[in-house]
């Protein structure tokens, strides 16, 4: 079993996971949206984005992380 990441490791795949969704979801919902206020765009976006970063992306690359740190030892 592979020690957990630390917590540097942990923020920065956190951010790189809702980096990258927000870019997706601008991309590709984006023009949906613009005519939306900006509390509502806001909260479409979040809606989208925490939810597949929470239960996809991260448990997905801290696992491939995990392997990875693994590989080294």
């Amino acid at each position: 079993m592979s020690p957990v990441p630390s917590v540097h490791h942990r923020a920065a795949i956190t951010w790189l996971s809702v980096y990258a969704m927000i870019m997706l979801v601008q991309v590709v919902i984006g023009p949906v949206l613009t005519p939306l206020p900006m509390p509502l765009r806001t909260l479409v976006l979040t809606a989208v984005v925490v939810p597949v970063v929470v239960y996809a992306l991260v448990p997905n690359l801290l696992r491939v992380h995990a392997r990875l740190r693994g590989n080294r030892r």
